[in-house]
């Protein structure tokens, strides 16, 4: 089992940056990795995906080229670094963990899941 901390969020600017950290308590380098973001009456929706060796990443249409997953297992983290924000993408940023090997998109492949951290992008 591992416990998922997010850290990071915080009020932006549109066009401008932030970059989340989501730190696992256990050794988190069997899981893979993944950030889904939700706003009020909505669905948490994907957003990126990285397997386990930090080797294969997936991300949603309306965030690539925009948004970098990454991993650092050494450290038991993986990072969402947000660049170009833009006032859409407001949401409150949670990361998951699922033992796998693979990337993993769905929201039911994951069992862990942190408490948020809240990213507001002003117009």
């Amino acid at each position: 089992q591992v416990q998922l901390e997010e850290s990071g969020g915080g009020l932006v600017q549109a066009g401008g940056s932030l970059r989340l950290s989501c730190a696992a308590s256990g050794r988190s380098s069997s899981y893979a990795m993944g950030w889904f973001r939700q706003t009020p009456g909505k669905e948490r929706d994907f957003v990126a995906a990285i397997n386990r060796c930090g080797g294969s990443t997936a991300y949603a249409d309306s965030v690539k080229g925009r948004f970098t997953i990454s991993r650092d297992n050494a450290k038991n983290t993986v990072y969402l670094q947000l660049n170009s924000l833009k006032p859409q993408d407001t949401a409150d940023y949670c990361c998951s963990g699922v033992y796998s090997r693979n990337v993993v998109s769905r929201r039911s492949g994951y069992d862990y899941w942190g408490q948020g951290a809240q990213v507001a992008v002003s117009s």
